[in-house]
């Protein structure tokens, strides 16, 4: 049985990127199969395409997600109602049920429950939440890169293609992609699909267990229309632009009839997955490198394989490539047999 310190490695902290690129279309790409790896551009992404392939991007966007209200730093990352949210607090301890905070704008929040995993839910009194964020929130930046956000984070941890706003981070494999190489794309015989799934604190969270079957992943709300399902299910590849449309592909893989690879979806999913796992949607995963020992990793060792997976790490690191939200990609191939 594997654990969690089986998914540790030694990162140097100065290839944690604080900052994007100059441009998008810049980032190196680490191709990944079971035989060996190669250093390569996101650029040449367009060159491992065949046609018949269908490319699945998610297309939340990110909202301004984090606040100030009485003092206290909040960041959203689940929405129960348009206006009850859960958010977590850095002074989590100093909050009561029932208190009364003011943001910034004069907006007020009531706290309406605590929780030690999810943080506070938070009644916000206003017309439209959104907009209020609009008007005084920031970028929710991940903590890693040890900086506020600035303007240029509005446009920069947002992909190109976002649409529906609901995300507390950012999809970030889809960071790495321009208009022009959306439109190269399809001219290479491949279809695109934007599935949703907004980012939350399943994405993200860490694992605090030892044991992986005692860490609770929070719940996301995911949805595949019939149309997409359809387009998918005709796919020669399906290919993954992200560990969260991933997992929403496979999440709806759960429902899906025999010599299918997906049914429709529009529904929360706590899916979690780990070495072990059948892969039911997804042959090829383009991916940004992860925490170590975080659902993320557990993710990708499972698609590729942990040996696999620690090797093409090690190499990034001695390549030096650039880590996490703002760093570097690599192209990863299902792995048939799950052996690790």
């Amino acid at each position: 049985m594997l654990h969690t310190s089986d998914f540790d490695f030694e990162l140097p902290p100065e290839l944690i990127a604080s900052h994007p690129l100059e441009r998008r279309d810049a980032s190196r790409m680490l191709v990944v199969d079971e035989k060996n790896v190669a250093d390569k551009h996101i650029r040449d992404f367009l060159d491992y395409l065949r046609p018949g392939d269908v490319v699945v991007f998610n297309n939340s966007r990110v909202i301004p997600a984090r606040f100030d209200a009485s003092g206290h730093e909040i960041t959203l990352h689940t929405s129960v109602t348009d206006k009850d949210w859960w958010g977590l607090c850095k002074k989590f301890n100093k909050i009561n049920v029932g208190d009364t905070l003011t943001m910034t704008d004069g907006t007020t929040l009531t706290v309406m429950d605590k929780d030690d995993e999810s943080g506070l839910l938070l009644h916000f009194d206003c017309e439209n939440v959104f907009d209020v964020l609009g008007r005084v929130g920031k970028m929710p930046l991940p903590p890693y890169m040890k900086r506020e956000a600035e303007v240029a984070d509005q446009t920069r941890y947002q992909t190109v293609y976002a649409d529906p706003l609901g995300s507390m981070a950012a999809p970030t494999a889809g960071l790495h992609f321009t208009d022009e190489l959306m439109a190269e794309i399809e001219k290479r015989g491949a279809k695109i699909v934007k599935v949703t799934l907004h980012v939350g604190a399943g994405t993200w969270m860490p694992v605090k267990t030892e044991n992986l079957n005692e860490h609770k992943m929070h719940s996301e709300w995911c949805c595949i229309t019939d149309q997409q399902a359809d387009i998918i299910n005709n796919a020669t590849r399906v290919i993954a632009v992200g560990t969260t449309t991933l997992r929403t592909l496979e999440s709806a893989a759960r429902n899906a009839e025999p010599g299918k690879r997906v049914a429709p979806i529009c529904s929360t999913t706590d899916i979690f997955i780990t070495p072990g796992y059948k892969f039911r949607a997804v042959d090829v995963l383009l991916t940004n490198f992860h925490l170590p020992k975080s659902t993320l990793f557990m993710l990708v060792s499972a698609f590729s394989g942990l040996t696999e997976m620690k090797n093409a790490y090690a190499h990034a690191v001695a390549e030096k490539y650039r880590f996490f939200s703002y760093g570097d990609c690599c192209l990863l191939f299902k792995k048939e047999l799950n052996d690790d």
